[in-house]
């Protein structure tokens, strides 16, 4: 969709680092989308480090997030000493602590096949990340869905975490009231626009607690299939959003586009 618009755009969360010379993103032709920022998520040290050297490279445009994404086998205790080490020194590159949290798909996955599953280990690392952006005072980027994030919500609230950002959320009625209640934001991929049950969620959440986002390179259905992710994509988030809702597009993207500003502190 190319919208006559000239809002800028920011996408709240991307992993640039996983995009290849096969499936390139160029940084520099963003603009032409009218995409002026993106928050660079991270997998794990090694990414945080591709994530950081990216920004430099672009430094308006690219605000890194570091992190250990719960989707993956738990690092070891020196793997994890090594990352806080590492996120300790560089605390000035870093916009937000991210991407981290609980493990809802390995755990779901295990139970399928009959497999054991301690989440203990992973609420505990992600406890430490959440008292580190508590210290820090750094806005932390989730990854929490259905039942999880009640046990997220939990330890969030006992650290006096408010600047959360829940990305690509789904969840019962009264976790979302809650997670509204406590100010936390969540944001929206191009599954709005073919989803019922995003499009509800988008219903009911705070207009002034939403971001945009493409979780990209994750490939999209719709009238996405096939296609490369990219940034641009967010203007059809955003279109869609503005229709369930009624209001005029230029002032959705401009609204969105200050949430994700003042939510990450972007001047």
């Amino acid at each position: 969709m190319n919208l006559s618009v000239n809002t800028p755009l920011i996408d709240s969360h991307i992993h640039l680092d996983s995009y290849t010379e096969q499936h390139p993103l160029h940084l520099e032709s963003l603009c032409n989308d009218n995409v002026t920022g993106v928050i660079a998520v991270s997998m794990d040290l090694a990414s945080s480090k591709r994530n950081l050297e990216i920004s430099k490279i672009h430094p308006t445009i690219v605000h890194p997030a570091f992190g250990f994404h719960p989707e993956q086998p738990l690092p070891s205790l020196q793997e994890t000493a090594q990352l806080f080490s590492w996120m300790e020194n560089h605390l000035q590159d870093m916009v937000a602590v991210g991407e981290v949290g609980l493990p809802y798909y390995a755990h779901c996955e295990a139970k399928e096949h009959g497999h054991p599953f301690d989440l203990l280990p992973h609420i505990d690392l992600l406890e430490k990340f959440i008292s580190f952006a508590a210290i820090h005072n750094k806005p932390i980027v989730l990854h929490a869905v259905y039942e999880d994030a009640d046990i997220v919500c939990n330890l969030l609230e006992h650290y006096n975490v408010t600047r959360a950002h829940f990305h690509w959320f789904k969840g019962s009625r009264d976790t979302i009231k809650r997670m509204a209640n406590n100010g936390y934001y969540i944001s929206f991929t191009p599954d709005l626009v073919y989803e019922a049950e995003i499009q509800e969620l988008a219903r009911l959440y705070p207009i002034h607690q939403i971001m945009v986002e493409t979780d990209g390179p994750w490939p999209f259905e719709g009238p996405f299939s096939g296609q490369m992710t990219h940034p641009r994509m967010i203007a059809d988030v955003i279109h869609a959003w503005s229709q369930i809702h009624n209001m005029n597009v230029v002032e959705a993207r401009e609204m969105i586009y200050s949430n994700t500003k003042l939510f990450y502190g972007i001047t």
